[in-house]
Order: structure tokens, then C-alpha cells, then sequence
């Protein structure tokens, strides 16, 4: 069960786009390593997994939902985020869902194992390998910052990653920046 290790490199560094006091969605939350990353900036965090152990594990960070996300009903309906979470995840067709959870204003931070990834260890299996693009098709309703799909060492994976926001009413003539950079 992932959690223990340290925040991935990819949500730490695009966390500066989460608006300050902001709500955070972890899905597949796992031991929590993102709710605990988040909730040390002061958000608030809501973790979701089917495992009763990573929600017991998770239940004094922050909100923890016991839920089977890919054979249930969506336990978070009508809710959305200032920021939704998702590492070494992939369940195609909950991705409409987690887009429509980010609230105006909000980041979804997404990043998982891509095809290729059957070359050098596990997830091997297709249902759990994005195909090229395949982020960037989800996020069609959301302002892409970043994006890539490519090999990572130490562990050898191929992965794809994507950074997008939702456009918040216009606040006069001014473009939103969006800074690209390190999380400080």
C-alpha cells in the first residue's frame, strides 16, 4: 500500500496552485502521503479508498471516505475541490468525475503509470497503463499547465502527468498566472 514513502516530486511541486485554505480530494489515498503533505500547508483534506486499513490509517488527518470507487456509486456527488489528487491511479472511467470535481479556481494533479510501463515492471496490464494523450483528452474542460509523458528512473517507470486548472470568473481584464516552478 503506497503512503508511507515522501509526497511525489510532481504534487509537490505544483501545489502552489492550490488556493490557500483550499480543499484537497486524495484519491486512492492509500496511507495518505498527499493528505499529510497538504494539511501541513493548512488545507483541508478528504482522502477516498477501499481499503478499511489506509482510511484507518488516514482518519486523523483529515476526512476519510471508506468508498469502492470503481464498483459504486461516486460517494462524493455534487462536491468539488480546490484540488484533486491522484498518483499511481487509474480508473478510465471515473476520470470525467475527478474533472468535474475540481472546483472553479482548482488544480487537479494527476500522475500515473503510461504505457511502456509493461517493459519494465508492474502495472503491466493495458486497464492500468495511460495511452499517449490520454490525460490531456480528459482535461479538455480544464486550462492544461503541464504536461508531460516520458521515463523516469529510480524506480524505472513510464508515467504521464498532467497539472490543469478551471477557470474562475474573470476578475477584470487580467489573465490568471499560473506560476511554473517549484512548490515553495
Amino acid at each position: 500500500m503506497h503512503g508511507l514513502e515522501p509526497p511525489s516530486p510532481w504534487v509537490q511541486r505544483w501545489s502552489h496552485l492550490v488556493p490557500a485554505d483550499g480543499s484537497v480530494l486524495d484519491v486512492a489515498c492509500g496511507q495518505g502521503r498527499h493528505m499529510r503533505w497538504f494539511a501541513g500547508r493548512g488545507h483541508s483534506v478528504t482522502g477516498i479508498d477501499r481499503s478499511p486499513e489506509a482510511i484507518g490509517a488516514v482518519s486523523g488527518i483529515g476526512r476519510a471516505v471508506l468508498a469502492d470507487i470503481e464498483n459504486g456509486p461516486w460517494p462524493l456527488a455534487g462536491e468539488t475541490f480546490d484540488a484533486v489528487v491522484v498518483t499511481n491511479y487509474l480508473w478510465r472511467r471515473l476520470l470525467p468525475t475527478l474533472t468535474d470535481s475540481v472546483a472553479e479556481g482548482g488544480a487537479l494533479i494527476y500522475e500515473t503509470f503510461a504505457a511502456g510501463n509493461e517493459t519494465v515492471g508492474k502495472p503491466s496490464r493495458p486497464d492500468f497503463l495511460l495511452q499517449p494523450g490520454e490525460l490531456l483528452q480528459a482535461c479538455t474542460d480544464l486550462r492544461v499547465i503541464a504536461y508531460e509523458d516520458g521515463f523516469l528512473d529510480n524506480p524505472e517507470r513510464f508515467v504521464q502527468r498532467v497539472v490543469a486548472v478551471r477557470k474562475r470568473p474573470a476578475d477584470g481584464a487580467q489573465p490568471q498566472r499560473h506560476r511554473l516552478g517549484a512548490a515553495g
